[in-house]
């Protein structure tokens, strides 16, 4: 073979190398951008083109830097390229621009071109795409930290940074507070409005939250309703029971849903360390409790734990099965607490309370069957034996006397319930002006629509109506238009203070006021003493009730103190 052939032979082979690489180099997914010693562009594969927008004509001979995104300083690429020649390549993230303004990262590596002898040639940079990954790692990392409904921290994100938390309050001897809470009745939310508004009233809440607490704490989501917030580094107890109180507050405050007014409030548990103890779990558990405590003392309120509630939570299994026992062998009773017409001293109408047992207070009992699963049962009775009782009353010759039975907000929201409250009327053959449903107005904000109709329909029945609590609870007075109310009782912590605190008698005053107004019947509930039932009459409140009047009486005993009353003789 001739010099001429052999060096044909090793160009042809030279060429088809080169065809083949550059094949190779269109095909991959990679971009591809060759730089010459001048750091000047000498090729881009196609890769290149579909990642930055740019094509083999616009970038030729350009300097890489066009496509910087102007988020990298002047001391990252000195570094970077003092690494390449130190070690001949360089690999990390680096955010680019492509030709239409879009930031993108990539996974970039660059590695020096020598020649035989070891001189530097130019550059090879290839790079990946990798933004829609890290995006997607985000996200993942994100929902592993993160509740994906309402967006602030998870159980999860919760247990680690509270053990970060602990250990520097641990080492710096610094005090901690953890605050769990549970809103109130969200269940009734989601039975009436639907799950989707239940979500979005969630939202709202986490909203409401967020904005409370101060970059330092943390708040978490760690169940369907159940939301924990962290204070850290506090220097007094006050300063959580500030917050509790402020969270409280907030949430009392109407939420809008999908056009609908919407109320909720919400129970607080708080803890401390070093308080109650040193760890994350025992910590949780007690505010929990606490927690617990604050509903079954009325919900809307907080509760600082202490060890005396970890005694009631034992019990707690255990009263329920009594209860259960209690309904199925009629072991229960009612007691009547007289109304008193202020202004001819006449004796009205009664409110009735179930009786269990010695130690459990109504407002315990109805908590207790509400956690049970038995309130429904419990107040369907309530309903029947008032009936009944009623019956009795009006035969021993008292005609004109009601009775008011409260109502439970699971009761309420059911299907039945107001089929519940004709057929008691019904069956017991009284009539249904002799009934009075007493409703707080936790029950009918949440579901106001929903709620207009089922009092409207009691209402064609004859059956009266009272708001329970009014003052305390919430913002919109709306609702007074609205429904076709009878009564309003103001609530019982106004009717406390009076005669201590002037707020509360102006705020007494301004609700009689607003009755009258609107030709409502107002009565006031808790009279103590004598001093508030002559600051009440003063005030021309409608009607009163309290043990200054009368306590509570069993049936018999009611019956003899109608007999026995005299309203010339009274007060």
């Amino acid at each position: 073979m001739d010099d001429i052939t052999a060096q044909q032979i090793h160009t042809d082979h030279v060429l088809y190398e080169l065809n083949i690489s550059a094949k190779i180099l269109e095909q991959i997914s990679e971009g591809v951008m060759v730089v010459n010693v001048k750091r000047q562009i000498i090729y881009i594969n196609s890769a290149f083109e579909i990642v930055t927008g740019y094509n083999r004509k616009e970038v030729y001979l350009q300097n890489p830097r066009i496509l910087q995104s102007g988020l990298h300083d002047k001391h990252f690429y000195h570094k970077l390229w003092e690494t390449i020649s130190s070690k001949g390549s360089w690999s990390g993230e680096i955010w680019n621009k492509r030709k239409n303004g879009e930031l993108f990262l990539e996974w970039l590596t660059i590695s020096e071109v020598r020649d035989s002898e070891g001189i530097v040639q130019g550059y090879i940079g290839v790079f990946s795409d990798i933004t829609d990954r890290k995006k997607a790692e985000d996200e993942l990392r994100k929902l592993a930290h993160y509740d994906a409904l309402t967006g602030v921290p998870n159980r999860h994100s919760f247990t680690e940074r509270f053990s970060d938390l602990l250990y520097i309050s641990q080492q710096f001897n610094q005090k901690l507070a953890l605050l769990f809470l549970d809103l109130d009745r969200f269940k009734q939310i989601n039975d009436s409005l639907g799950h989707e508004a239940g979500d979005k009233l969630l939202i709202h809440v986490a909203g409401r939250l967020q904005e409370l607490i101060k970059n330092k704490d943390v708040i978490a989501r760690i169940g369907g309703d159940e939301f924990v917030i962290i204070l850290s580094n506090i220097k007094h107890q006050r300063e959580a029971v500030h917050i509790a109180k402020k969270i409280i507050e907030s949430l009392t405050k109407s939420f809008i849903i999908d056009g609908q007014e919407v109320y909720i409030t919400t129970s607080i548990g708080i803890s401390f360390y070093p308080n109650d103890g040193d760890s994350s779990e025992i910590l949780l558990k007690k505010a929990d409790k606490a927690m617990y405590m604050s509903k079954l003392n009325g919900r809307n309120q907080y509760e600082i734990y202490h060890e005396g509630i970890s005694h009631t939570d034992k019990s707690q299994i255990k009263m329920a099965a009594q209860l259960r026992n209690a309904l199925i062998k009629n072991e229960l009773s009612l007691i009547y607490q007289p109304f008193l017409n202020a202004r001819s001293r006449k004796i009205e109408g009664v409110e009735a309370y179930c009786f269990w047992k010695s130690g459990v207070t109504p407002d315990e009992l109805i908590l207790l069957a509400e956690e049970s699963g038995l309130i429904i049962s419990l107040a369907n009775w309530v309903l029947r034996q008032a009936s009944e009782d009623i019956k009795h009353i009006h035969l021993a010759g008292f005609t004109g006397i009601r009775t008011t039975v409260n109502i439970s907000p699971l009761h309420f929201q059911q299907e039945d319930f107001v089929k519940d409250i004709k057929f008691a009327i019904e069956n017991s053959n009284i009539p249904a002006r002799a009934i009075e449903l007493e409703l707080a107005e936790g029950v009918i904000m949440p579901q106001a629509s929903i709620a207009k109709r089922k009092l409207v329909d009691l209402k064609k029945l004859g059956v009266k109506l009272t708001i329970d609590g009014f003052g305390a609870g919430y913002s919109s007075l709306s609702y007074l238009n609205r429904f076709p109310i009878d009564k309003l009782k103001i609530d019982k912590s106004f009717i406390e203070n009076l005669g201590k605190y002037e707020d509360d008698a102006s705020i007494v005053e301004a609700i009689i006021q607003l009755g009258k107004h609107l030709h409502l019947q107002v009565a006031a509930d808790g009279v103590l003493n004598d001093k508030q039932y002559k600051l009440l009459k003063h005030l021309d409140c409608d009607m009163m009730q309290g043990n200054y009047i009368c306590p509570p009486l069993q049936l018999q005993e009611l019956i003899e103190l109608l007999n026995e009353w005299d309203p010339s003789q009274i007060l």
